[in-house]
């Protein structure tokens, strides 16, 4: 029942009825297992609200082994941004398997960050919504794989099997503000 956009509209609505929590801006984490539909909600909020810049959690983390060391990255992406200056990260380059640019990113009125860790306990203080988005392992493992390739099957699963372990511990799910059906089924419910 809920399309994208009448996700992203309810996020939005829930975002600009706070304060400001980065700086002058808000911060919008969108977070969930991969495969969820987190990607295609972050496309729907820039699209719905102008000057909004997303930030996507694949370009950060450091392959397929990144997710523990995630939190270095975001905190010099959100600090410098809750202090008005620009924040930054490096991108990494699946393909090459390393680092590659520094990507600077200004202060903006709403930054999207999407993808599996953005809504970490790290940066609580800074987080204005926190939206945790889900959809059944199956449907995400074919929707992974049609994107990524089905030779990385063994890595999806590991994947699956390491982002569970993390969201255990962070208690991801539990702090959202809201909760999206990534496939598409149902309005985004507060938790």
């Amino acid at each position: 029942m809920a399309s994208p956009s009448e996700a992203a509209a309810a996020v939005l609505a829930l975002a600009l009825a706070r304060d400001a929590t980065l700086g002058n801006g808000r911060l919008v984490c969108l977070d969930g297992p991969a495969g969820s539909g987190k990607t295609t909600l972050a496309a729907a909020v820039a699209a719905a609200h102008p000057g909004t810049h997303v930030v996507h959690m694949d370009d950060l983390y450091d392959g397929w082994d990144g997710l523990p060391r995630i939190t270095d990255q975001l905190e010099r992406l959100l600090r410098p941004l809750a202090a008005g200056r620009p924040g930054s990260y490096r991108r990494y380059d699946w393909v090459a398997g390393s680092y590659a640019e520094t990507v600077t990113v200004e202060p903006v009125p709403l930054l999207v960050l999407e993808g599996v860790a953005s809504g970490a306990r790290s940066h609580t203080d800074l987080t204005t919504v926190l939206a945790w988005v889900s959809a059944p392992a199956d449907l995400r493992l074919a929707r992974g794989l049609e994107r990524d390739g089905v030779e990385l099957t063994d890595r999806w699963r590991q994947w699956m099997l390491d982002e569970a372990a993390l969201f255990a511990v962070e208690e991801t799910e539990r702090r959202a503000d809201l909760r999206v059906d990534g496939t598409g089924v149902t309005p985004p419910q507060a938790p």
